[in-house]
């Protein structure tokens, strides 16, 4: 900024802008209220940093999350050898690191051995790293976590508060577990080791903070524990035969470098959210899909009263409302860091008020419903006095103009008085610049007296036709500073007094706002804790809106949920994307309950629908799993534990392997090995990849393997073109198998599909496959020809042959085709 001042001259010119030498970087421009604009969401791309433990059969794990600058931890849970668990972690948040301790034992070290040869992991194997045993050691790490420095506690804490605040989120007196191989309890205390290893690496890396000085520790705006008890076990090849998620190339060649976008999938149909952590969050109950009734009824509940009529203003306003809560974390962890844009004030005060907003409209809803009273209760008045301050202090026209942090009128007198003295400089500096005229040679047409910041006050006048050399450029009184674009800018007298009596008052008032906007950032993050929960919550209203939201325009209805149900119940279900992109959609109902037809053999032609069946089971189940309404008129999930699938092979050249060895090793191995009776196994057309006697003789040794198991057996749906499977009665019989095929019929010589399925065996007929069925009327089409040629009596006089061949022989012809 350069405010000037200049002579009506004895060459009359107009307002000149400040200018500045070559070697000097230009003053900031001032810009227009569109220029100063930044997207509040625009952050690098989120990293999460992992670290486990392995102790006696109990797994600690905490990870640091970049996008929110929290860290998550686990409480101590049992884990199998094999590691299942930490897996599926793993499958879950892709870490970019995973630490661990450098003392393991075989089973950890061939886990992590396994994990870092996996060069086809997607999207990215992750970095192992190996910190010494030391560095988690039980007490160090808890003097590492006690002595943090943690942005969301107070300053005004003592010692000993902030150990108790701490001991209430982390449990650092770890359970006494007893454990049938020790005689004594055992401690297991890898919670907290794997916390302190985690600060330690977090620490030595300085991730986020790569480039700060020294002294500015890693962000961190807080801690949440999760757990992953409850939870119904999904591999990624389900979740990607089912289409629950499917990324896609972006189709515009200018967006490819943005990365995948979500394709036709039951996420992409649901997600309806508002902000960005309610995307987030929606993805991680895809994720996590739970055996929790009560977790599970308490989102139904919501969606329920969203769903009826008189609720749905009420609905579409907190949706709007939502649309405002914006990237907190990334707002104080830029906070945290002093790295504040101008944007974000505006941004976190529309947030802060958002979720007033909320609340009150919370407060008004029935509190029986726990995220009505959550909200209620926990959006605190701490929100209001945030946003009282920032709207009191925080000028949102002045900095976008200014593109800085600039404070409102009459909340620093001496701000004020500042800013009046600058703004009238202009006319003062005309008026020194007049005084200057008169005293300099009278070659000299104008001069102007300019200020600029970190500079001061220069007198400027133009470069004459004789001033060629750098002597030319020396006058009696003055101080040459530099040469700018044909102007020459001296230091005089008076500009020395202007410099002496005014100061930098640009410089100065800049400090000063500054100084502000310091103290208003420890008033914001003295109450960071109120927004993370915030945050949490109005993610949480989000995805329950946006599932209430979809139910409403597809016609969902509520799931039903019977623990001492093994199976699953569905009357007219269908297929939730299928019915989207068909014109028509045939429901279908599914029972699958108790020890009756276990096993389900469905058989039809081609295109008539038995993938999409049992697809549309499998969706079903996992959206009543995840808590949402299904599309279906009725349905009753019973205790299921995990959803497997063999639908469709993941082929591929690097893996060396054909498809039926893919489905033997990858798939079909996995429900055999871990299926339980409370599992959901869907296989189309498994053993089509190799010859037919092979592919049939698995799939029956596969099917009497499950048979053999009796009540144990999981709930089975098998969709196959084996008919000897059928035929040659190759499966046991008794009630656990049950034969179905798909619904057809004849229109005179066209098949028509019914997609229907229905129960053969109950009505005592035979599986005839269609090609039977089509060469039966075949011949019977060509016996009828041949029988009506024998009639003819080629002696008859009136007998026309053309008539003949028109009327009766190229119709059965067409027909026989």
């Amino acid at each position: 900024m350069a405010f000037l001042g200049a002579t009506p001259g004895r060459t009359p010119q107009g307002p000149e802008p400040g200018a500045a030498p070559a070697s000097f970087p230009s003053l900031a421009p001032v810009s227009g209220p569109g220029e100063a604009k930044v997207d509040d969401d625009e952050e690098e791309p989120a990293e999460i940093h992992l670290c486990v433990l392995w102790n006696s059969g109990y797994l600690g794990i905490a990870y640091y999350d970049t996008s929110d600058s929290t860290i998550h931890f686990m409480p101590d849970a049992p884990d199998h050898e094999s590691l299942k668990l930490l897996q599926r972690v793993l499958d879950e948040i892709n870490p970019r690191s995973v630490v661990t301790s450098a003392k393991q034992d075989e089973n950890m070290t061939r886990f992590l051995g396994k994990l870092a040869s996996q060069e086809h992991r997607e999207p990215k194997r992750p970095e192992i790293i190996f910190l010494p045993s030391v560095d988690f050691g039980l007490e160090i790490s808890k003097q590492r976590i006690l002595s943090g420095n943690y942005s969301f506690i107070p300053d005004s804490m003592t010692a000993t508060e902030k150990i108790l605040f701490l001991s209430s989120i982390i449990p650092f007196d770890c359970l006494l577990t007893v454990r049938w191989d020790f005689p004594t309890p055992l401690l297991i205390p890898s919670q907290v080791r794997a916390l302190g290893g985690l600060l330690k690496f977090l620490g030595r890396r300085r991730i986020g903070v790569e480039l700060e000085d020294y002294n500015v520790s890693v962000p961190i705006l807080g801690f949440k524990k999760f757990v992953l008890t409850h939870l119904v076990s999904i591999d990624q090849d389900t979740y990607s035969v089912l289409q629950i998620f499917k990324s896609e190339s972006h189709p515009s060649v200018y967006k490819v470098a943005c990365g995948l976008k979500e394709g036709l999938s039951l996420f992409g149909i649901l997600n309806r959210c508002r902000c960005k952590w309610g995307e987030k969050l929606l993805r991680l109950w895809f994720t996590r899909p739970t055996q929790d009734l009560v977790e599970l009824n308490s989102r139904l509940d919501v969606i329920q009263f969203f769903l009826v009529p008189q609720n749905l203003d009420m609905a579409q306003m907190l949706h709007r409302l939502l649309g405002h809560i914006k990237n907190v974390p990334l707002i104080l962890k830029r906070m945290k860091l002093s790295h504040t844009k101008v944007n974000d004030w505006q941004v976190l005060y529309k947030t802060v008020y958002s979720a007033l907003g909320l609340r009150d409209a919370c407060r008004s809803l029935p509190q029986s419903i726990q995220i009505f009273r959550d909200i209620a209760q926990e959006f605190s008045d701490d929100l209001h006095h945030i946003a009282s301050l920032i709207g009191k202090v925080v000028d949102f026209e002045g900095s976008l103009a200014e593109n800085r942090f600039t404070v409102l009128p009459n909340i620093d007198p001496e701000i004020d008085e500042k800013k009046r003295r600058l703004m009238g400089l202009p006319s003062f500096l005309t008026e020194v610049a007049q005084k200057e005229l008169e005293n300099l040679d009278s070659r000299i047409p104008s001069c102007s007296v300019i200020y600029i910041p970190l500079i001061g006050f220069l007198l400027s006048i133009p470069r004459l036709p004789s001033m060629v050399e750098a002597i030319d450029f020396e006058i009696e009184g003055l101080d040459f500073m530099f040469l700018s674009e044909e102007k020459l800018h001296y230091r005089s007298a008076r500009t020395k007094e202007l410099d002496a009596l005014l100061g930098d008052l640009h410089c100065e008032i800049r400090d000063q706002e500054t100084l502000l906007m310091y103290q208003l950032q420890c008033q914001v993050l003295a109450r960071a804790a109120v927004l993370t929960r915030v945050l949490d919550l109005a993610s949480r209203l989000d995805v329950l809106l946006a599932l209430a939201s979809a139910a409403r325009d597809y016609g969902y209805s509520r799931p039903q949920y019977s623990p001492q149900l093994l199976g699953v119940r569905i009357q007219n279900g269908r297929h939730p994307l299928m019915e989207l992109c068909a014109r028509t959609f045939v429901p279908n109902s599914t029972e699958c309950s108790g020890d009756k037809g276990r096993v389900k053999i469905i058989t039809g032609p081609n295109s008539s629908g038995k993938s999409i069946y049992l697809k549309q089971v499998g969706l079903i189940t996992f959206m009543a799993l995840v808590g949402s309404f299904v599309p279906a008129e009725e349905a009753e999930i019973g205790a299921v534990d995990a959803i497997f699938t063999r639908i469709h092979s993941c082929e591929s050249i690097s893996l060396g392997l054909s498809t039926f060895m893919i489905d033997l090793n990858q798939q079909v191995a996995k429900a055999v090995n871990n299926a339980t009776e409370q599992s959901l196994v869907l296989i189309d057309e498994f053993g089509k990849g190799t010859n037919t006697v092979d592919g049939l003789a698995l799939l029956a040794a596969v099917l009497r393997h499950w048979l053999a198991l009796g009540s144990m057996c999981p709930h089975i749906f098998v969709a196959t073109n084996f008919l000897s499977l059928v035929q040659l009665q190759l499966l046991p019989q008794g009630p656990l198998v049950q034969y179905l095929t798909m619904g057809t019929c004849e229109d005179g010589n066209d098949l028509v599909f019914f997609y229907q399925v229905s129960d053969l065996i109950r009505s005592g007929k035979t599986i005839k496959p269609v090609k039977e069925l089509l060469k039966e009327n075949q011949m019977e089409n060509c016996q009828t020809l041949v029988d009506k040629f024998l009639e003819l009596d080629l002696e008859d006089p009136n007998l026309d042959l053309d008539i003949f061949l028109t009327q009766e022989v190229l119709p059965a012809a067409t027909a026989i085709l």
